[in-house]
């Protein structure tokens, strides 16, 4: 771990980096991308829908982006063994596959999160079915994250699913009977695991749910499956996060969702008629609610926000009346920006989802085409917003 004057220091010469990086997305104007990882399958299978606890799908998943145009994630090939990526920001795609992944379908690598150094997170599933953590440099060497109290059997083991600039990784890990429980850390100081009180499942929230200084964020379920955001703090301390309207009752809540810089959370909540909104958690502790013009208030339906930038700007999904998704960004003044991939399917699950966007504003995440396959995008704002 570095110390407070070694932070600032990267962060300043991070910022001269980025100040020297043709403005991106500043200065494009809206535009829409979409590639698939070379060997990505393009067949919907429930086991590639199933695989890493369900949350990855079939075809390319594209999972983050960093200041610098970088993009990682995953992609299942035509055998549904998945695979790891890494997107430049020119468009070149590399493979990825940490040493010790299982090549079985349903088994392999996934790059969750890359920091501006380059230095990527992820997770891969052995030939025993056992995850692993793994951080990757931008040399190319890995090193295995696991984490005391793990389990080894099947569907049990550690996820590397946060890494910020400093080398921290946060995630989670599945211990011998089934239950998920956050850990922080870095192989040089060790892992540490914790629970807010009263959880039953703990999930610190992927890809950008980690602050410089190791704040982590996400949720957890109590005994009566409500969940609640929390932030931990680098001292242990744990606050419980509950958006203004969340309900209460199995899947109802409040999710934190993504951190910035400068610790302030977007997320959402579950109000008691099942339907989603978004809010921005300021410094001071309190909330401004918000729901996209154009989200269906039907229940299952509703407005989600994913990720935050240092700016303010945050990236989500709000769901229509038939329950597909489209994407927004919505500005620090409040104003939303819609968009849609072209050729995203229109029915229920399809659709177009955002995962983070960065200090540009430019958003990747994935598309679900009429197939039911995972397509990746990065989008790029318009210059005034």
């Amino acid at each position: 771990m570095r110390n407070k004057g070694q932070v600032r220091v990267l962060i300043l010469a991070l910022l001269l980096v980025i100040a020297s990086v043709p403005a991106m997305a500043q200065l494009a104007k809206h535009s829409v991308t979409e590639f698939d990882a070379p060997g990505a399958g393009k067949v919907f299978s429930p086991v590639c829908a199933s695989a890493f606890l369900g949350f990855l799908g079939c075809g390319t998943t594209p999972l983050a982006n960093n200041d610098l145009g970088m993009v990682v994630g995953t992609y299942s090939d035509k055998n549904i063994v998945l695979h790891g990526f890494l997107r430049t920001s020119d468009g070149n795609i590399t493979s990825l596959d940490a040493p010790g992944a299982g090549q079985q379908a349903a088994q392999g690598t996934a790059a969750y999160a890359i920091n501006d150094l380059g230095v990527i997170a992820g997770t891969f599933q052995d030939s025993s079915n056992v995850y692993h953590g793994f951080l990757l440099s931008p040399y190319g060497n890995y090193i295995t994250i696991d984490v005391l109290g793990e389990g080894t059997g099947p569907q049990q083991g550690a996820l590397a699913t946060n890494v910020n600039l400093v080398g921290t990784v946060a995630g989670s890990y599945i211990d011998g009977n089934g239950v998920n429980h956050g850990f922080v850390g870095s192989p040089d100081s060790g892992f540490t695991p914790f629970d807010p009180p009263g959880s039953v499942f703990t999930y610190p929230c992927e890809e950008t749910c980690l602050g410089l200084d190791g704040t982590v964020i996400g949720f957890f379920s109590d005994a009566n499956g409500t969940a609640h955001g929390f932030v931990r703090t680098p001292d242990g301390n744990i606050a419980v996060i509950d958006a203004p309207g969340a309900g209460t009752g199995s899947g109802l809540g409040t999710v934190a969702a993504s951190i910035n810089w400068a610790g302030v959370i977007t997320g959402y909540s579950v109000d008691s008629n099942n339907v989603a909104h978004g809010f921005v958690r300021n410094l001071d502790g309190s909330f401004a609610t918000f729901d996209d013009p154009k989200a269906s208030q039907a229940p299952g339906a509703g407005t989600a926000a994913f990720s935050i930038n240092l700016f303010g700007a945050t990236t989500g999904a709000y769901w229509d009346a038939n329950f597909a998704a489209h994407g927004f960004e919505r500005g620090p003044s409040g104003k939303f920006t819609n968009f849609n991939v072209p050729r995203a399917g229109r029915g229920a699950g399809q659709g177009t989802r955002p995962s983070t966007n960065n200090l540009w504003g430019a958003v990747t995440g994935w598309y679900i085409d009429a197939r039911n396959v995972n397509h990746g995008f990065v989008w790029m704002p318009d210059e005034e917003r």
